[in-house]
């Protein structure tokens, strides 16, 4: 089942098993259960630490769970996971067979240390790329903490499983049965949930850092450009990142990063993180940048205050929060938010197999997304604004040679409508006639373009009519000591490669702008003594 290259490159992988450990299969005589026990056949040969016995103890069939021996730790699926899901795989049976996970220490202790038992489910897709995160991150947990229990679910083998509990994106997670989360997650932002006082201590930790030279905000390509530029010339270097990689981590295929033929969002995400993470930056995850705060006076540190109430301090601010994407603004588009709307093709995509679904965008991304969900779903129907598509003529051709795809333009999109469980249609207005029209579908993909994410800076920066940070062609705001870089700007042109140089560019500027400030206040006391009688 595996490939030979994949076989042996699993192999030297599971040469770090420490402890044994037991894989345990319920199955039954189902072609996705042969195909399971064909998987874990092979694996449990690759290494005399693994095992593989079948109990069929499991309602879910087929699912199996990695035990270590001997111990009450484990890990489980519901489901084969391959795809984007066989590095959750094989992370798991690493954790569970002994080898550390890659954690900071303190935030290990804190998971270690929580009381309760949690029952964790998350439904996933094997296409989904934001899945993987949310699945290692409780996976993660639960070899930390055994009280901690996870299993992910392949919501395509379990579609009955999915239809009760309404599950319209990926991932969804579910604690003790009930709604916990939907979408991508970092063990920082589950631990938050789970340890109620987590937020104030890390605010408190957060309020004690000593005054940075440089602080960066946001990490996506251009902020880990801006930090990885900021920290070789030596200075103290901070980041603050909701999440790493940004919205790069939501791109399923890059295919023009220069130097680079192929690559995929979290691949290009986790190498960003490892390219920070070789200097000294002092990276801050899972925080959010509430409000800009201007020095008082030149030289003064400029204050970012975040979303816990803490506030940063530094000398230089790179901006580099990036964009999301743009809603339509219309009556039911929040309500049905992952219940039949959605914004990823690649992740939410498979749970709309066999239904009727509409992509609203004729730009590269929406023709994209009609493409992809044509070879899933029954029928899409993409509906752009103007008069024609906008998107390359090479993505519109593959389009109309679709045989399930119709497309209607000059459709303004009014409202999407449902049962107030999940969406069953949506309503458009025909602008060459005004008529109002209803499509019957399940599905809602919105692909308009993106939104700034520059609200918290409002009145603090300059901001374009659209919302953009305002920059000169040094990255350079309309606030000394200021910059900024990326899809949060007026720089044209929205791709990762110009955002990585935007974000090194900026820094640049930022160091150039401290060298040329006075000596910070008590640096004189810092001269050694022989500098001083020279």
């Amino acid at each position: 089942m595996l490939e030979a290259d994949l076989r042996d490159a699993l192999r030297s992988h599971l040469q770090k098993l420490e402890r044994p450990v037991e894989l345990v299969a319920s199955l039954d005589d189902g072609a996705k259960s042969a195909e399971l026990r064909e998987l874990l056949r092979e694996i449990a040969e690759l290494s005399p630490l693994l095992s593989l016995r079948e109990d069929g103890g499991d309602a879910r069939k087929p699912s199996f769970r990695i035990v270590r021996s001997g111990s009450d730790v484990e890990v489980s699926f519901a489901g084969i996971p391959l795809g984007h899901e066989f590095t959750s795989l094989v992370l798991a049976l690493l954790q569970v067979g002994g080898y550390p996970p890659r954690i900071d220490p303190e935030l290990a202790e804190q998971v270690r240390a929580l009381e309760g038992d949690w029952r964790f489910e998350t439904f996933m897709s094997l296409s989904c790329h934001s899945c993987p995160d949310t699945v290692q991150a409780l996976n993660m947990l639960s070899v930390l903490n055994p009280r901690i229990r996870h299993v992910a679910i392949d919501g395509a083998l379990f579609p009955q499983e999915v239809e009760s509990r309404q599950v319209m994106a990926v991932p969804s997670v579910f604690l003790d049965g009930e709604p916990f989360d939907q979408g991508r997650m970092s063990v920082e932002q589950i631990v938050a949930r789970l340890d109620r006082g987590a937020a104030q201590r890390e605010a408190r930790a957060l309020d004690a850092r000593e005054v940075f030279d440089v602080l960066v905000v946001g990490g996506g390509p251009a902020g880990a450009a801006a930090a990885v530029y900021a920290a070789r010339k030596g200075i103290r270097t901070g980041m603050l990142a909701e999440r790493m990689g940004g919205q790069v981590a939501d791109t399923l295929s890059i295919e023009n990063l220069i130097s680079v033929p192929y690559t995929e969002g979290p691949r290009l995400s986790a190498a960003l993180e490892q390219h920070v993470q070789a200097y000294d930056v002092d990276v801050m995850r899972g925080q959010q940048a509430a409000q800009l705060l201007p020095a008082a006076a030149l030289g003064e540190p400029i204050g970012v205050r975040l979303q816990s109430g803490a506030t940063l301090r530094a000398r230089s601010v790179v901006l580099a929060t990036g964009a999301r994407w743009r809603n339509m603004n219309v009556p039911g588009e929040q309500e049905y938010r992952n219940k039949g709307v959605t914004y990823c093709p690649h992740c939410d995509g498979p749970l709309f197999k066999g239904k009727r679904v509409a992509v609203i965008g004729g730009g590269n991304s929406g023709v994209e997304a009609a493409i992809d969900l044509a070879g899933v779903v029954q029928h899409v129907t993409l509906l752009e604004f103007d008069a024609r598509l906008r998107a390359d003529e090479v993505l519109q051709r593959k389009l109309r040679s679709l045989p399930n795809v119709r497309v209607i333009t000059q459709a303004q999109t009014t409202e999407v409508v449902g049962d107030g469980s999940k969406v069953q249609g949506l309503l458009y207005t025909d602008r060459a006639s005004g008529a109002s029209q209803r499509l019957e579908l399940e599905g809602v993909f919105v692909q308009i373009g993106l939104l700034p994410n520059a609200e918290w800076l409002r009145g603090a920066v300059a901001l374009s009519a659209r919302g953009e940070v305002e920059v000169d062609a040094r990255g350079a705001t309309s606030v000394p000591g200021v910059f900024a870089a990326g899809d949060v700007t007026t720089t044209p042109f929205k791709q990762i490669v110009i955002a990585m140089g935007e974000g090194a560019k900026a820094a640049l500027s930022a160091f150039d702008h401290l060298i040329r400030l006075p000596a910070p206040q008590g640096a004189e006391d810092a001269v050694e003594p022989e500098a001083q009688a020279a």
